[in-house]
């Protein structure tokens, strides 16, 4: 199982070096003194002169691509599987590698990123929920925070490696080696297993099996876990054919079986906590024997799937309008305003660091503490020291601004960054999921676009008050948790 996962995470780690490519490197990229002269390389221009407006959209436009291919990434997953949409979402990561490596203009750069943005949005709905299908209960928090611990070594190594990179015409290198992992990952999956949900949505069973009993171990009792994983994809007269076969094998469920009475079943199915509260208990037993996948109008329209999407979306579009990728992208011209250009760098890779090691905590935590409860610490934290981050700039404290912007990015990595993409799949049945999923994904890198975009255009007029903004999300943030998340 947590090989199966470590191989899914390597997208993760080539989506973390997607976003954290440009931080450091970046001015020598728009920026440097030659200019668009061919001095290092007579077919290749020093650098690629651009003026704020288009630095920004040329950083953000990953996120047009991610956009798109994560609206239609959940249609994709369903058709192709997850391990094969793994595998092939690695190919944009390759193309657009070589076009950023090698941009002879502005358009080629920006091209080459909006192609890597494929892979991002796509990799964003396949990857936490092939984690989620593939991982045991115990381990699922875990294993979900795996996604976002490897997009924070990705963004600290481009950071690390950026500092090095940071010449012409060595800005190019620092693009083009999210290629690498990419390739690797591509072989890579010719290894994984096959989620089981979703062999058993496709009414292949005893793929599914054998599937399940790869990811658990040879001498695991699988029964029970297969029979609730065929129970909510195809009904417990399915299921019950399965616990009533002698090797607990079946052939594929034809329509007749699907569809006969389930009365004489109810004794075989698992028993369901009878304290449960809220709208995910009843009403979700109730529909366990709906199998067919909801597209993006059926979700709104059914009453308790729409809760659980509204509060999802909220999520991931708070996810990004707290900040955070304002700092992951601009941290070097953040710490300007109190260091200059050499120490600035040094104190964004710095600022990944905390984020790495915040995020491993994470993955400590969340099974402790649950997700709502470290989720609500995490927007507490975000808020916190925004504000102290703006008393810090507006007094000229730069302790201060150093310290808030570690303590800031430590609370979001705790459990803003991690919970929203693990919660999406935690809290919908299997049906909805693929909808959910792709509809969270657009939100998600939509907002991240738009912050890329009109960061840099705030910050360049108010710099650090722009946090205020991000203040007043982080609020409004913690009465929506409180209020309306559960606990999963």
């Amino acid at each position: 199982m947590f090989y199966c996962v470590l191989m899914a995470t390597l997208g993760s780690f080539s989506v973390g070096w997607t976003i954290g490519s440009p931080n450091v490197p970046g001015e020598i990229t728009h920026n440097c003194p030659t200019g668009n002269a061919h001095i290092n390389n007579p077919q290749l221009p020093d650098c690629l002169p651009m003026d704020t407006t288009l630095w920004g959209f040329a950083v953000s436009s990953f996120c047009v691509g991610a956009l798109i291919a994560g609206f239609f990434g959940g249609h994709i997953q369903t058709k192709l599987g997850r391990k094969l949409a793994i595998r092939y979402n690695t190919i944009p990561w390759v193309i657009g590698s070589i076009l950023m490596g090698a941009a002879a203009h502005n358009a080629m750069f920006i091209i080459g990123r909006l192609i890597t943005g494929f892979s991002c949005g796509l990799g964003s709905v396949c990857i936490p929920t092939y984690i989620g299908e593939t991982s045991t209960i115990r381990a699922r928090g875990a294993m979900g925070t795996c996604h976002q611990f490897f997009i924070v070594s990705g963004i600290l190594l481009a950071s690390v490696i950026g500092l090095p990179t940071s010449t012409v015409p060595l800005w190019r290198l620092n693009f083009a080696l999210v290629g690498i992992p990419a390739i690797v990952q591509y072989f890579l999956t010719y290894t994984m297993v096959e989620s089981p949900r979703w062999l058993v949505s496709q009414n292949r069973i005893d793929e599914a099996r054998y599937s399940l009993a790869r990811l658990r171990g040879k001498k695991a009792n699988i029964d029970g876990e297969f029979y609730e994983i065929v129970e909510s994809q195809l009904g417990s007269a399915a299921a019950a054919s399965v616990a009533h076969s002698p090797d607990n094998t079946m052939k594929p469920i034809t329509q007749a079986q699907r569809a006969e009475g389930e009365d004489e079943e109810d004794a075989l199915r698992p028993t369901h906590d009878d304290d449960a509260v809220g709208p995910f208990s009843d009403e979700a037993s109730e529909q366990v024997n709906r199998q067919d996948a909801l597209n993006h109008i059926q979700v709104f329209k059914d009453p308790l799937i729409r809760h659980v999407t509204l509060i999802i979306l909220f999520l991931h579009f708070m996810q990004q309008w707290i900040g955070m990728n304002a700092v992951i992208f601009y941290s070097t011209t953040i710490y300007a305003e109190a260091f200059d250009q050499s120490m600035s760098q040094y104190m964004a890779i710095a600022t990944t660091g905390v984020n790495f090691v915040a995020t491993l905590l994470s993955v400590l935590l969340v099974d402790r503490m649950g997700r709502r409860a470290l989720l609500l610490i995490a927007e507490f934290g975000c808020t916190l020291f925004s504000m102290l981050l703006v008393i810090g700039y507006a007094l000229h404290i730069p302790a201060l601004l150093v310290v808030s912007v570690f303590l800031y990015v430590a609370s979001f990595a705790v459990g803003v960054g991690p919970i929203p993409w693990m919660i999406t799949s935690e809290l919908t049945p299997t049906y909805a999921n693929s909808a959910v999923s792709s509809l969270a994904t657009a939100m998600n890198w939509s907002m991240n676009f738009v912050i890329g975009l009109v960061f840099p255009l705030i910050f360049e007029k108010i710099a650090g008050y722009t946090f205020c903004i991000f203040i007043g999300v982080g609020i409004v943030a913690m009465f929506v948790t409180a209020i309306f998340l559960p606990e999963t």
